[in-house]
């Protein structure tokens, strides 16, 4: 078996390799499957939690539905961050017709520490039938609402802006009842390459802080940052104020309930509209561990907390993502969940 800097680099499927394990893409780069190399098991800590309580058990994916979006994803040659991030919502949201589509390809230029997506340098790949391919696929599935993210690609100049813009413009046009929602990278924190993004046709904006500032480092990569984040969404919201603003912030991580209450207050003061909370799930034995489970009561307390700092909506429960139930985000009604019931 081959090596480059000494991590085995296994067949050119990437269904072949393990976690953790450097592969070679269809496309003639290396990646890291997971994102996260392999690293001998650390002895965990015995207060951290390590079976899932009864409220974050979700059914396995399955049905006609489930599978005609999955046929569609594979004839369009799409990424899903359904897929790719290991999402717990898979099986509702596709039995619903509806995916988050992710562009750009599937490999990621960051390893940030709790993402399952692939890392590696894709050397300026990329789809030129990408576009024309998500605006069919939005056609075929009848989307009234789609959420569009992406990989990092600081491969390239723009990070990617223009190909995303692409894509969102071809959207619109085969689709012009479509809203979309654009859950983007930080490009970098230019703020012209933002601008492309926010002026190419979407209704929402998205940016996830991900984390409290405290733990930005090592939860995310070394190139993203807790201030740039906030940087992109307050210039995405002064640059175009008719579009919403979004982001997200994962639980359980080691954050302590000042330091929650602390970036929410940041997030607001950025301009941010709508705020999502959920609950940090370990992908893969590489990736970081679960310090702790946020109970239902918690989180509706925490949504309570959110609204009461100005915040459109804040939708929040244990299997909550960034972008689970989007078009529903302004019902005012936590997206029609109701967190009392996973705890009976």
């Amino acid at each position: 078996m081959a090596e480059l800097k000494g991590i085995p680099v296994v067949a050119a499927d990437p269904t072949t390799p393990r976690s953790g394990e450097k592969y070679l893409t269809p496309q003639g780069f290396t990646a890291i499957k997971d994102g996260v190399k392999a690293r001998p098991p650390q002895p965990s800590a015995s207060a951290r939690p390590h079976r899932l309580p009864p409220w974050l058990r979700a059914r396995a994916p399955s049905g006609a539905t489930f599978q005609g979006v999955k046929a569609l994803v594979r004839e369009h040659r799409l990424a899903t961050v359904c897929e790719e991030a290991r999402c717990p919502n898979i099986g509702e949201c596709w039995n619903a017709g509806t995916a988050t589509l992710m562009l750009m390809g599937a490999v990621c230029t960051r390893a940030c520490r709790f993402c399952s997506v692939d890392t590696g340098n894709p050397h300026g790949w990329l789809d030129a039938g990408e576009p024309e391919n998500a605006a069919r696929t939005v056609e075929l599935m009848g989307l009234k609402y789609v959420v569009l993210t992406s990989v990092d690609r600081d491969d390239l100049a723009d990070g990617g802006a223009g190909h995303y813009a692409a894509c969102v413009r071809a959207i619109r046009r085969r689709n012009p009842a479509t809203a979309v929602e654009a859950l983007t990278p930080d490009f970098q924190g230019v703020p012209a390459d933002v601008e492309t993004v926010v002026d190419s046709g979407i209704a929402v904006f998205a940016q996830n802080i991900e984390t409290v500032r405290r733990l930005t480092h090592p939860v995310r990569d070394p190139r993203a940052g807790y201030d740039q984040t906030l940087r992109v969404l307050a210039h995405a919201k002064r640059h175009r104020p008719a579009v919403l603003t979004k982001s997200s912030l994962m639980l359980g991580l080691g954050e302590t309930e000042g330091e929650i209450t602390e970036t929410l207050r940041d997030l607001r003061a950025a301009g941010v509209d709508i705020v999502t909370l959920g609950q940090y799930l370990r992908p893969t034995v590489h990736h970081l561990a679960v310090e702790r489970f946020v109970t239902p009561a918690e989180f509706d307390r925490y949504r309570t907390g959110a609204l009461a700092l100005g915040f459109l909506e804040c939708v929040a429960g244990p299997l909550v993502r960034s972008s689970y139930r989007a078009e529903r985000a302004l019902e005012r009604n936590n997206a029609g969940l109701d967190n009392r019931a996973p705890a009976r």
